[in-house]
This record gives C-alpha cells, sequence and structure tokens, in this order.
C-alpha cells in the first residue's frame, strides 16, 4: 500500500515513510491509494481482543511493518497504561451507547493513537535507517500535547516539543503538560489560539532552510498531530471494535447499520470512522457534533468552507478550531483524489481563508450530517444526562449528545448510535460540576474532583492524581512569531 500526497500526485511513500514524516511536502497530507477491505467477518472481531482487532485493522494499512513488528507495537501500546482491559467499553446511557475513549494514560482519546504512534515511529526509523534523531514538532488545543508528551517522554533517540494556547486549554489539561517530566519534552505555551500554533508548526515543516539546519546538526521533524497517518489508522481500530461489540453483546446484528457521532474539531477522528465505513463497516450516518466555532457545520450545510470568523473560547476547548485539518483528506477524496484541484482549494484557504466546493463533491458528503451545541446546551445536557441515569460525560461528549438529539428530531433516524465519547469528564471538572449545579463553581479544582468522584461513583484517575501535587516544569511562553528561534533554542541549533 502506498501513500500519496494530497497536494502532489508524484509525492508517493510507504506507510512508515508516511509515519516518518508527518506532513508531505509543500503541506499536503497523506492519503492511502485506495481504503482496503475487511478481511475478517464481524463474527470473528466480535469474539477478538482489542488488540487483535487493531492488528486485523493496521495490517491492511501498513503492509511494510512485519507481522511481527506490527504486533510488538500494539502488545506495547495497548497494555497496563489502560485502566480497563475492553481498553475502549460501550455504556449505554439514554438512548444511545458511549464508547469510551478514555481509559489511557491521559484519560482522552488521543491515548488510543498516541500509545502506539511512538512505536511506529521507531520502528519506521530502524526500517528506514534514520540516523538522525526525530523532533517530534505538536501544536494542540488541550489533549494531542499531554498525551504525545507521555508517549514520547524518555523514548531514545527522539524529542518532542509542544505548543499550545497559553488561555486556551482547561486547567486541568495545562497542569498536565506543564508537569510532564523527561529531558526529552518541552512544553511551550503560546500567546495566541489552536489555530496559530498549528499554522506556526505546519510552516516550521515546509521550511527547507530550516530542515537544511535541523539536518546539520543531526535532527529531523516528525508530527503526533492528526496529519499523521500514524495517528489515523489506529482511530479506525475503536469503530470497528464497537461495532463487532455491539454485535456480540447482541444490542445490533450483524449488518445491521449503526450511526456514528463523534465531537469534532481538527476533523481527524469521524475521518477515521469515515475510513471505517469504506473499509465496509455497516455505519449509516456520520454525524459531526461542533461547539460555537461551527465552521464544520457550516461547511456541511453550504459547501463553503469559511474562517473568517470570532475564534469563541468554550468549555471544549479541544474542539475550539477553525482549520480542520483533516479535513482535506476527505476534499482530496471528493475531488477524485485530484492533488491538483485540491491545492487550489487549500491555497485559496490560505489566501482568501475560505473556499467552496463543487456541487457533485458535495454530493458525495451525503454520509455526513452537521450540526451544533451552544454552550447553554451543552451544560443543560450533562445535567439531563445525569439526572436521568446517573452518567456523567465530559463537555465535549455532551457537544456529540446534543447533536444526536438535533439529528433524530430532524431526520426520525432510529438506528442503533454509538457517541464516540472522547475525554473523562475528571479532564474538564469545573465545567461538568457547575453544569450539574452552579453551587460548584466557587469551589477549588482539586476539591472539585473530590466531588466528582462521589457523584460519579467513578475512581479519580490516576491521571488526575498525578497532577495534584506535581511541580510545574515547563514555564516557557512566547508569541507566535518566535515559535522557530525557540524551538532551535531547545534543540541546540
Amino acid at each position: 500500500m502506498l501513500y500519496s500526497s494530497t497536494r502532489n500526485a508524484d509525492e508517493k511513500v510507504t506507510a512508515s515513510q508516511a509515519i516518518l514524516k508527518g506532513l508531505a511536502e509543500n503541506g499536503g497530507l497523506f492519503v492511502p491509494d485506495s481504503i482496503p477491505s475487511l478481511e475478517v467477518p464481524v463474527e470473528k472481531l466480535a469474539d477478538m481482543s482489542y488488540q487483535e482487532t487493531a492488528y486485523e485493522v493496521m495490517k491492511l494499512f501498513l503492509t511494510d511493518f512485519t507481522e511481527e513488528e506490527l504486533k510488538n507495537c500494539i502488545k506495547n501500546a495497548y497494555d497496563s497504561k489502560f485502566d480497563t482491559e475492553e481498553i475502549a467499553p460501550l455504556v449505554k446511557a439514554q438512548d444511545a451507547y458511549y464508547l469510551e475513549l478514555f481509559h489511557g494514560a491521559t484519560i482522552a482519546f488521543k491515548d488510543m493513537a498516541l500509545s502506539i504512534l511512538p512505536h511506529l515511529l521507531i520502528t519506521a526509523a530502524r526500517k528506514n535507517e534514520v540516523k538522525n534523531d526525530i523532533v517530534i514538532l505538536t501544536a494542540t488545543s488541550g489533549d494531542t500535547g499531554k498525551a504525545a508528551l507521555a508517549g514520547f517522554a524518555d523514548v531514545k533517540g527522539t524529542k518532542i516539543i509542544v505548543f499550545y494556547p497559553k488561555d486556551g486549554v482547561s486547567p486541568i489539561q495545562q497542569k498536565q503538560m506543564v508537569t510532564q517530566k523527561g529531558d526529552n519534552t518541552f512544553v511551550v505555551g503560546i500567546n495566541g489560539n489552536f489555530d496559530q500554533a498549528q499554522t506556526g508548526v505546519k510552516q516550521m515543516f515546509s521550511d527547507k532552510a530550516l530542515a537544511k539546519e535541523m539536518e546539520a546538526a543531526g535532527y529531523q521533524f516528525s508530527s503526533a498531530n492528526s496529519i499523521n497517518i500514524g495517528r489515523l489508522v489506529p482511530q479506525i481500530v475503536y469503530y470497528v471494535y464497537a461495532y463487532a461489540k455491539m454485535v456480540k453483546a447482541g444490542n445490533i446484528q450483524n449488518g445491521e447499520t449503526m450511526n456514528v457521532v463523534v465531537p469534532t474539531g481538527n476533523f481527524g477522528n469521524i475521518l477515521a470512522a469515515f475510513y471505517a465505513k469504506n473499509m465496509g463497516l455497516p455505519i449509516g450516518k456520520l454525524i459531526c457534533a461542533s461547539n460555537e466555532n461551527k465552521v464544520l457545520y457550516d461547511f456541511f450545510t453550504t459547501g463553503e468552507y469559511d474562517k473568517n470568523r470570532d475564534f469563541i473560547l468554550t468549555s471544549s476547548p479541544s474542539m475550539d478550531i477553525l482549520i480542520s485539518s483533516n479535513l482535506e483528506r476527505l476534499i482530496y477524496r471528493i475531488a477524485g483524489n485530484d492533488a491538483k484541484k485540491n491545492q487550489e482549494l487549500m491555497k485559496s484557504l490560505q489566501e482568501n481563508g475560505k473556499y467552496e466546493i463543487t456541487a457533485e463533491m458535495k454530493e458525495q458528503l451525503k454520509d455526513f450530517y452537521g450540526n451544533y451545541a451552544s454552550e447553554a446546551e451543552t451544560a443543560a445536557i450533562i445535567k439531563e444526562i445525569y439526572d436521568e441515569t446517573g452518567y456523567i460525560i465530559d463537555t465535549h461528549t455532551a457537544v456529540a449528545a446534543v447533536v444526536y438529539k438535533k439529528y433524530q428530531k430532524d431526520t426520525k433516524d432510529v438506528a442503533k448510535t454509538v457517541i464516540a465519547s472522547t475525554a473523562s469528564p475528571y479532564k474538564f471538572t469545573r465545567s461538568v460540576m457547575t453544569a450539574i449545579d452552579e453551587k460548584y463553581d466557587s469551589q477549588p479544582d482539586f476539591e472539585l474532583v473530590d466531588e466528582l468522584e462521589k457523584l460519579s461513583k467513578v475512581k479519580v484517575p490516576q491521571a488526575i492524581e498525578d497532577i495534584r501535587t506535581a511541580p510545574v516544569l515547563h514555564k516557557t511562553v512566547c508569541e507566535v512569531n518566535e515559535m522557530q528561534s525557540v524551538v532551535k533554542k531547545f534543540l541546540g541549533i
């Protein structure tokens, strides 16, 4: 299986090369030349563990990894770092099934892919005889940063630099990052928003002069963002696993369609569900849930992607994004895998902040439904689900729950539905607790953690216990235009 750049038809690489590079030349993203079909029938998948399912899905995409290499990566990733053997359990609340993707080391869905990415990357480096140290350069809207730091901390032959918007993440998210141990880790707050951090990182990736300086110093960049195909492929796994487990539990008949609702920022998580559908998994609608930064809802409604709007800080900060990088992979596909056409649209986004797709392209988005949740609706659904069922969800999952209700009302569709539950409520304790009862707003963050444990009857995760008293190790803050000099200083260039 080869991977092509979404912006240059001539750039083709193997899976391991795509993982190593992270981003293609001139800012393109790597996409598989074709989407493979699932080889194992669902009735067989139903009896498989998460690790076995992961192998059956990932071997179809990462074809230049040997069986031993891939199984080794999977075994090292999905182990006791997760607090449940199931890795991604399903919980029914009201009339939806919540796929809990937050049982890893940093209590967010990013762990599902970022616990395996370091192993894939080091294997890929050996396979391609890379002598340089690999510098993971990543922008985060809150969750990717900590999950990447945890995955790469003290991994030999790597360094990791994470930029985050200083005033755009939750207090717990920030504490998780700035207390990160590891000699090879570096965390920087920027005076700006996530889109500015992400743009700064992408500019460094495509800076030829910087690449030369890095090479001379024995370094090369790679990415842990969902722009890296090594992040996207592992995410396909949990949709396949969820369907198989729904069949095994008798919640759905084999072959019956299942809808998927995904709270969406950078578009990687829902794109993984789209890939799973195209592998033959019986997914019906792909329901794209946005917060008040509803650039994707507007896109699915009108066919125009327009980032020229106010950037709103919400209680679901991991989705406070106006440039959804992974959408480019879908655009490339609906443009008939036409790199030239895709590049024109991306150029328009860069120069004018917007682009419009053709009627023929829009016709190919029929599998998607987009809607959004206001801040008030997000808080109200957290309280409603808790009051009715005792189950507590985080703010991002709540956005998805609101949009699911809007979808039901709009379409009267009664298909069984899985909601991607992307973070533990413990990660957004204040927003969650004040949604349940405003009296909690006057309490300090870590007191709220203990109150949440009482209400939810779910033990405080280790990830939270670890940061209660942890010292702050990363204090660097910079302006957007200083990002490159900060990177060079850390690397001693």
